[in-house]
């Protein structure tokens, strides 16, 4: 089953709610902060569908339209939800930048960093990223980001370029051990419990007379055999993470 659409927020109403004060209560007492809080409790314990304004109400055991008097509805919710799991990312912008083994050293503790935040909040991948409201959080991540890359002979459009390549790599492989957890937990089978189920019959199909893939067979037994799974999400990291980095490596030197 698809996530059902998140609901389209205001983007005027979304950029002053990130970048105001989030620690005013109101007269029930709530705040921004603690609206935000309790709807990602829920998205880390449920999913981005369990959440919406009345489920939030109920976490925070107030009245629903008592939320609407702080946070317009779930599109702007959402995109506050998304910039505040941003907010201890880094120690200060230029926590990146210090890192040990210069701008690669960098990029290697980004891709770290981001891994463990997508990891912790799986439900990030539901959130629609491309017009998503740019909050204080998210530029400072940016910012952060950009900074190790900075000076090295690329241009800006290959800086951000370079630091897209590595943050949709480690989205593409969170994504997957979010979809393995998830499966792990549906199926009631542990990834080598079900390896040892499918193993003796697609080696039969994979490698016998009347079939043809020797490749494919060879290769998916070790695989399997290795990993005692289709994938192991924190090696596809590393071993990505290592080619990528190569690879801006020879374009850095090319300059």
């Amino acid at each position: 089953m698809s996530p059902k659409k998140t609901a389209a927020a205001d983007p005027a109403r979304s950029l002053a709610l990130l970048w105001g004060s989030h620690t005013k209560p109101g007269r029930s007492g709530l705040t921004v902060r603690s609206i935000v809080g309790a709807a990602i409790e829920l998205a880390d314990a449920s999913g981005l569908d369990a959440v919406s304004m009345r489920t939030v109400a109920e976490q925070l055991k107030v009245g629903t339209m008592s939320l609407y008097t702080h946070v317009p509805g779930r599109g702007e919710l959402t995109d506050l939800m998304f910039d505040s799991v941003y907010v201890d990312l880094y120690a200060d912008v230029d926590e990146p930048a210090r890192q040990p083994g210069g701008w690669r050293g960098a990029l290697e503790f980004i891709a770290a960093r981001n891994w463990e935040v997508l990891t912790k909040h799986p439900w990030i991948h539901e959130v629609p990223t491309m017009r998503t409201a740019l909050g204080p959080n998210i530029t400072l991540k940016y910012e952060a980001e950009l900074r190790p890359l900075d000076g090295l002979g690329l241009t800006d459009v290959e800086m951000d370029s370079a630091l897209n390549l590595v943050l949709t790599h480690v989205q593409g492989t969170a994504r997957a051990g979010a979809e393995q957890l998830r499966t792990q937990r549906e199926s009631g089978l542990t990834d080598e419990e079900w390896w040892r189920q499918i193993s003796p019959t697609l080696t039969h199909v994979m490698t016998g007379t009347n079939h043809h893939f020797p490749v494919a067979g060879r290769v998916g037994a070790a695989v399997g055999e290795h990993f005692q799974s289709a994938i192991d999400p924190a090696h596809a990291l590393t071993f990505g993470l290592t080619r990528i980095l190569d690879g801006i490596a020879l374009l850095i030197a090319s300059r």
